[in-house]
């Protein structure tokens, strides 16, 4: 036997049977602003985020239009087509060819600009993270205040995989030097598009 099952054996051995309901978390919801959209939206863009503007007529248009390097793209969505396609056999290191990966996100966080992506919206989990350039989808419906709202959310009770994101992938150096894409997507691009 692995380490790692013995170590998941004796998790399962001395696990306690019972049902352990999540503590009751106050929401801190008396400093909420008027606009979720707009507060959202600041908070995103400080964390380095790209908002695309709608098209009225083409609500896919901003999403085309950024797509200016070549290299394969990986659709999450139903609404645009990608020519990366997902198998039963796809590994998740597949996807680090990937230029262009297009998302929705489950829900939105105004306070810190954060994306939340489950695997029902990844697929792969690593569709969040591998390619290039991220492009997400959110519904202005889904987004809640702060973190403490996005607790009560369901994909925290029903999801195997959850994970927030705010902006790009950076890190900087003792020189205070910022690089954007270091260990993630160099940019994320959020288009507010109803479900």
């Amino acid at each position: 036997m692995s380490a790692r099952d013995q170590i998941f054996s004796a998790i399962r051995a001395n696990r306690l049977e019972g049902d352990f309901p999540r503590p009751p978390v106050p929401l801190f919801d008396d400093a909420a602003p008027a606009d979720l959209q707009e507060s959202f939206l600041a908070a995103l863009k400080a964390m380095g985020g790209t908002i695309l503007t709608p098209d009225a007529t083409d609500p896919m248009a901003p999403v085309r239009k950024m797509m200016v390097h070549p290299g394969p793209v990986l659709s999450c969505v139903p609404d645009i087509d990608g020519d990366f396609v997902l198998t039963p056999d796809t590994k998740p290191a597949d996807l680090g060819d990937v230029q262009y990966g297009i998302v929705r996100a489950a829900f939105a966080v105004a306070e810190t600009g954060s994306l939340c992506f489950t695997e029902a919206e990844l697929r792969i989990n690593t569709s969040g993270f591998l390619p290039q350039h991220l492009v997400v989808l959110l519904d202005p419906a889904d987004i809640v205040y702060n973190l403490h709202n996005a607790y009560r959310r369901a994909e925290w009770r029903n999801a195997r995989y959850a994970v927030f994101q705010s902006g790009p992938s950076a890190t900087a150096d003792i020189e205070g030097v910022l690089v954007h894409g270091a260990q993630g997507v160099r940019s994320l691009n959020m288009l507010m598009h109803k479900k």
